[in-house]
């Protein structure tokens, strides 16, 4: 195929020779230079485009497969539900929960088993220094070798015990329904600790944001008064009250930004993450403050209060304590059975003086009826120790009374100062803007449009505090209560 191209050619030249003259041979010698110049470039520039292609490729397949982030992003905001699943997930406590969980199935599956029949297996040697012997009309009579190999299997399955084994199960199942409470109680506690510190970090945002908002202020009015001051319009010390009240503004703006930073360190440390992490959280539409009936959340709270529930299974348990205790008065029955093989040798399969093998089946009973009031001394402490829980039950509903009825104030107060706080911030703003347009004419006072701003600021503070407020409050009423679908129905 190379040949018969150059062949071709060989004869393309000799019929242009033929055609053209020398002075078009030339200009046709440039025609084709430059036409194969403009296929290589072409040539080239395709090459490069397919070597760029497939670099982005590359840096595709190292995006998916070495999760490299691109651009130095930072990591999506948290919302509240992940925040929660996150610390739910990572809390001591709540994994201390769980291993107590565990042991107390373990523990049931325990107490189950002492239902059930026992089996047991013994394997004996003995050597006697003598042939055992017995004497019968004055001649020693050999019952036994010197040596003595023995093994038996054993099956006991007890009849009767006084109802010891079952309320020890029953005891044992309490222990799992506690473990349970224990472990919700710890994930409500680190649930309201979430809510608190997402809650405080918007908090601490806001603050910031009002801090950046009077620094931005100060600093335009002190733009102002410094105009003034140099038309020799105002007194130098309105100016150097000016400069003061900015000064301030910025140190309050670091203590805001400080406060922030703490906000989320404590954030951090309630989901276990680094201290030092920036981790950013998504912001929160304000709920409409509701009305509670107080006298339903008392009862709710009497229902779902996993405290309350830990000190009524704790009673329970108590109550089949003294029944424990009470089950010495019986005696112990037992059915027995074993298997057993007496011999000469290993396998205890030859024995020259009775039966090798034998098989026994009887019933066992114990009673131990005096132990010097041991028994008594059990069943009164078992009851002594239910009337103290039955005790404690009362202070911990008047407790829990009390937590709830602080929590609805709390949360009442928030709910009316929300109201208040923004009929407050929509005039303090307008008063501010009315006070700087008439220091821009003249016709005030730089103390007044301080005034303003502060008035602004507190403003603004106290709107912020009212309305996050009102959500932390909230948490700590639907902990109070013990359930947050059984807060919610309690609106009115």
């Amino acid at each position: 195929m190379r040949f018969f191209f150059i062949g071709w050619m060989i004869q393309k030249s000799i019929r242009l020779r033929k055609v053209f003259p020398l002075s078009r041979r030339f200009s046709l010698k440039a025609f084709y230079y430059q036409r194969e110049r403009l296929v290589i470039k072409s040539k080239i520039i395709m090459f490069s485009g397919y070597f760029a292609c497939f670099s982005w490729v590359l840096v595709l397949m190292s995006l998916l497969f070495f999760g490299v982030n691109p651009c130095g992003a930072q990591e999506n905001p948290l919302s509240l539900e992940i925040a929660i699943s996150e610390a739910i997930g990572n809390n001591m406590l709540i994994q201390e929960a769980i291993e107590k969980q565990r042991a107390a199935m373990e523990n049931e599956k325990s107490a189950a088993a002492d239902l059930f029949p026992k089996l047991s297996a013994g394997y004996s040697y003995a050597q006697f220094k003598e042939t055992p012997i017995v004497i019968f009309g004055g001649v020693d009579l050999p019952i036994s070798d010197k040596d003595r190999f023995a093994w038996d299997v054993s099956i006991a399955q007890p009849l009767f015990t006084g109802f010891a084994l079952t309320t020890r199960r029953k005891i044992a199942e309490l222990g799992i329904r506690m473990s349970d409470i224990e472990k919700d109680q710890a994930v409500m506690d680190v649930t309201r600790d979430v809510k608190v510190g997402y809650f405080n970090i918007l908090l601490a945002k806001r603050y910031l944001g009002v801090s950046d908002e009077a620094v931005k202020q100060l600093s335009a009015h002190v733009a102002d008064a410094q105009q003034f001051y140099d038309q020799e319009l105002i007194p130098q010390n309105d100016l150097l009250r000016s400069q003061v009240a900015l000064a301030h503004a910025r140190q309050n703006r670091v203590s805001a930004e400080s406060i922030l930073n703490v906000a989320v360190a404590a954030f951090n440390t309630i989901l276990k993450r680094d201290i030092a992490q920036d981790t950013t959280i998504m912001e929160i539409a304000p709920s409409p403050p509701f009305h509670y009936d107080i006298a339903e959340l008392f009862d709710l709270a009497m229902k779902y209060r996993p405290e309350l529930k830990q000190l009524e299974t704790a009673q329970a348990q108590a109550g089949l304590g003294i029944k424990m205790a009470q089950s010495n008065y019986y005696p112990k029955v037992y059915l027995t059975g074993r298997y057993e093989q007496i011999g000469d040798n290993l396998r205890a399969t030859n024995n020259d003086f009775g039966n090798s093998y034998n098989t026994i089946i009887g019933a066992q009973a114990q009673w131990q009826f005096f132990e010097w009031g041991k028994t008594r001394a059990d069943v009164n402490k078992a009851t002594y120790e239910m009337k103290a829980l039955e005790a404690k039950i009362d202070g911990i509903r008047d407790s829990i009374r009390l937590e709830v009825k602080n929590a609805y104030e709390k949360l009442m107060v928030a709910g009316e100062n929300i109201k208040t706080a923004e009929t407050a911030l929509a005039q303090a703003k307008e008063n501010f803007r009315i006070t700087n347009l008439q220091y821009q004419q003249q016709v005030t006072t730089s103390t007044d449009v301080l005034d303003a701003q502060s008035f602004l600021t507190q403003a603004e503070m106290n709107y912020y505090s009212a309305l996050y407020g009102y959500m932390i409050s909230k948490a700590t009423l639907v902990r109070a209560i013990g359930s947050n679908d059984a807060c919610q129905s309690a609106t009115r």
